[in-house]
């Protein structure tokens, strides 16, 4: 499985579509680990670009801090799941909450 997260700094980037960077980690979800990370630089903004972009690179889940529902029914389209409201931590501290099932979530801070 391959996990993107939108990052700054090394952290969750909270809005979703305007982030500089993701963090794509691949997992052995039956070993729960973490196999690799790649940092890439994100594309220029542009709507309905990033689940057909993310898709390409073989994302199957996307954890966001606030992402709006027209973004996550098109990552749905494309196949990825979204997880949303997401607080700020390193992409390795939120996989790994994602692993051991104690991820929390909040409300989505994004209303479009």
């Amino acid at each position: 499985m391959k996990i993107a997260i939108p990052v700054e700094n090394n952290q969750l980037f909270s809005h979703f579509g305007h982030c500089p960077a993701f963090a794509l980690i691949e997992i052995d979800e039956t070993s729960k680990k973490i196999l690799s990370r790649t940092d890439l630089d994100a594309p220029p903004h542009e709507p309905g670009l990033l689940p057909p972009w993310l898709a390409e690179r073989g994302v199957n889940l996307v954890v966001a801090g606030g992402i709006g529902a027209r973004a996550s029914d098109l990552f749905a389209k494309n196949g990825i799941k979204v997880i949303s409201g997401v607080a700020s931590a390193s992409p390795e501290a939120i996989v790994s909450d994602f692993l051991s099932g104690t991820l929390k979530t909040g409300a989505n801070c994004c209303n479009h």
